[in-house]
């Protein structure tokens, strides 16, 4: 597949609605889960989360990036920004041992028709570029070793498998579980 990746910026919003979809966790997330704790989340609507990521359009620094296919069809989202935008990620034990100053990739949503055809690998890609483009010096994420996992369900693959990361030149930190693993990568 041949794929166009680029920052999510306010005139890409209707692609990012597509991307999210109606139903299921990005649907109701918006990827707003990072950047809430406690009762910031629970007392927060969907509709709280769509109008949040869509404020976060309107910064100069786009809160992820887009991709589309060969026809325009919106495929995929990966969110990317400091740590210090994620309070949940700061007070996560997940992500001990993480850079203060470091970028972090926090999520993924890759539509089912479009999933298992590289999609990830490259908004990964993408995202390095628009970390490094804004002057990210070091990128990390908490990634999913589905080696570890066994069976594990697309809805939990949301933080990136770790083979991607690999892939991309990240390296492994630390581990809070077998599955749960803290990488980075120098940018």
């Amino acid at each position: 597949m041949s794929l166009k990746v680029r920052p999510a910026t306010a005139d890409r919003w209707d692609d990012l609605v597509q991307v999210m979809g109606e139903r299921g966790d990005p649907s109701r997330c918006f990827c707003q889960y990072f950047r809430l704790r406690g009762k910031q989340w629970s007392d927060a609507s969907p509709a709280t989360h769509r109008d949040a990521l869509h404020a976060q359009l309107h910064s100069d620094r786009p809160p992820g990036v887009l991709a589309s296919d060969e026809s325009g069809t919106p495929v995929g989202w990966c969110a990317v920004a400091p740590r210090a935008e994620y309070p949940r990620v700061i007070a996560s034990p997940n992500w001990r041992g993480a850079d203060p100053e470091a970028w972090v990739v926090t999520c993924f949503v890759v539509p089912v028709a479009h999933r298992r055809q590289g999609v990830a690998g490259e908004l990964l890609t993408a995202a390095i570029d628009l970390a490094r483009t804004h002057g990210a010096t070091t990128l990390q994420a908490c990634a999913v070793d589905v080696g570890q996992t066994g069976k594990i369900s697309s809805a939990s693959l949301y933080r990136g498998p770790l083979s991607i990361y690999l892939a991309a030149g990240f390296e492994e930190v630390s581990r809070t579980s077998p599955s749960w693993v803290l990488v980075s990568r120098d940018l």
